[in-house]
């Protein structure tokens, strides 16, 4: 056995958790405590000491969706919780897949969601440069120092032949796999070929006997790759490395504590610690996060399209209500309830509670948790100074031509707006939506509308205008309640529910929408007398 592996495995990885800051702690007396965490595998899990440095690496092949945001998240949350560093590493190494801007773009949405890298392509670092493109020395050196040490060797075999060995697997029901054909070549035929200016990969020889390796997560692992597939490429034949390595190389030289990424790497770590053992490197710990599927089960797929962070911001989408939607369907917090914040999520987060079971993620909910972040913005006045800005803009855009008082766009105005309506909408851009519209510009209503609920229109117009005069600028919605039923009360051949139906059509054109006495407050007695004066100018002509 190598010298890289101690003999007793159990005494090697229980020290590597100790020198990488896990250790299992359980309350004295606790034995339900106890039982719990050796039913899960003997997993480490509590306290973490010494630097923590952990990283998400997606490969800008594509824009950020829910799946990498999440495994994003887990990382900054990890890093934060135990004073860290949070690192994003762009595995961008297969140029003929790699999507024009969405390098950038991943950048940008985690600083949106406000889960910004504390090393990355932009912020820079110590141990950069952040693009794999860019350390490809690196990686070269790297696969040499393999290839010197017999553990990887230059590969010659033509594509025409791997695509016969995979259509005879297949013809007899075999896993497809590399034959190993090259690891056998003599010195002087690699020599020869080389001269000759033979295209080769290189690859990395698969070793059996794979040690097993004690998971954060999903305890104790071992998986026999030597067995099932045949020696993988690390230096593909346009010089570029294949993950497989340079995600070695690279979390060994950006010095990461703690690989946490998705579950679907987990068969892999065994070929990963194979290729640690092979350079004399101490692997990091791993820790394989349960998959964030859809509520049926199904695999949360880029092909859906709504799964796209960019696609949620330009909805109106808060960051807050999706980094808490994300987290609230899966586990690894002490609590589990709706409207938290990054601080709180930080704060809860327990990595020894994370579980196997994949993450159902329900977005009809997402509406839900964003109305209750919502309403926290409303009630922070930094927060809501953003929102009153962002409402100008909606509200110039979809009014701008329509608007006859200016008012509407000033920003005590619009708080007010904000703070009645909390608690009842779910997105911002619903108040520009029709449903609001009397908000921003003065509704139009006919003689007919009017007559058809009520003969007395003049009558309780007047009886609007005296209150609003009485009342000044002190409005409120409860106080107005009982006013209007005052009102509705000195009307002489009017219902109430008549009553009601007409100052809402004055008010908003409208049948449907908050309580009269809301909208009466939103729009202040100003505007409530200047579209009552028209109802009586609109009777009067009437007459």
């Amino acid at each position: 056995m190598s010298r890289w592996f101690k003999p007793c495995t159990r005494s090697f990885l229980h020290s590597l958790e100790v020198r990488r800051g896990f250790r299992c702690l359980t309350p004295d007396g606790n034995r339900r405590t106890e039982l719990q965490l050796r039913a899960a595998g003997d997993r480490c899990c509590s306290t973490v000491q010494g630097e923590v440095r952990v990283r998400f690496a997606p490969s800008p092949t594509g824009f950020l969706h829910l799946g990498g945001l999440r495994t994003a998240l887990y990382n900054y949350i990890f890093a934060k919780k135990y004073g860290g560093i949070f690192i994003l590493r762009l595995e961008d190494t297969d140029q003929s897949r790699l999507v024009p801007g969405a390098a950038e773009s991943i950048e940008d949405m985690l600083e949106w969601a406000g889960i910004p890298p504390d090393e990355s392509p932009r912020r820079g670092g110590s141990t950069g440069p952040y693009m794999q493109s860019q350390r490809l020395d690196l990686y070269n050196q790297t696969a040499q120092q393999l290839v010197d040490s017999g553990h990887a060797y230059y590969c010659f075999c033509s594509s025409q032949r791997l695509e016969l060995l995979k259509k005879e697997a297949l013809r007899s029901g075999q896993t497809p796999r590399y034959d190993n054909r090259c690891r056998h070549l003599r010195a002087d035929q690699v020599q020869e070929k080389l001269a000759q200016g033979a295209s080769y990969v290189i690859r990395f020889c698969l070793e059996e006997g794979v040690e097993p390796f004690q998971d954060l997560i999903f305890g104790w692992n071992r998986h026999e790759v030597a067995q099932v597939e045949g020696d993988p490429v690390v230096i593909k034949a346009d010089g570029f490395p294949t993950y497989h390595l340079a995600n070695i190389v690279d979390d060994h030289y950006m010095k990461v504590s703690h690989v946490l990424r998705g579950s679907e790497w987990l068969i892999s770590t065994s070929k990963h610690l194979l290729m640690y053992r092979a350079l004399g490197w101490q692997p990091p710990t791993f820790g394989h996060l349960p998959l964030l599927m859809n509520k049926d089960g199904s695999k949360l797929s880029k092909r859906q399209g709504d799964i796209f962070i960019e696609t949620f911001k330009r909805d109106g989408v808060l960051p807050e209500a999706l980094l808490d939607i994300t987290t609230n369907c899966g586990s690894g917090f002490n609590t589990n309830r709706m409207g938290r914040r990054i601080d709180e999520l930080i704060s809860e987060f327990n990595p020894s509670k994370i579980t196997t079971h994949s993450a159902l993620l329900d977005l009809e909910k997402l509406p839900e948790f964003n109305r209750l972040h919502l309403q926290q913005r409303i009630e922070d006045e930094q927060q809501c100074d953003l929102l009153i800005q962002d409402l100008q803009d909606q509200i110039y855009q979809a009014y701008a031509e329509q608007i006859q008082d200016k008012d509407v766009l000033h920003e005590d105005y619009i708080r007010r707006v904000l703070r009645l309506r909390k608690g009842h909408i779910s997105f911002l851009k619903e108040l520009v939506s029709p449903t609001y519209s009397y908000l921003w510009v003065r509704p139009s209503f006919s003689s007919q509308e009017v007559t058809s609920l009520t003969g007395e229109a003049q009558h309780i117009a007047s009886l609007l205008l005296k209150l609003i005069e009485e009342r000044g600028e002190e409005l409120s919605v409860d106080r107005l309640g009982k006013d209007l039923k005052a009102v509705a009360k000195q009307a002489k051949a009017t219902k109430y529910r008549e009553v009601m139906k007409l100052l809402r059509l004055v008010l908003s054109g409208q049948q449907q929408g908050p309580s009269v006495a809301e909208m009466m407050v939103s729009l202040g007695s100003a505007e409530i007398s200047h579209r009552f004066q028209k109802l009586l100018l609109l009777s009067n002509e009437t007459d």
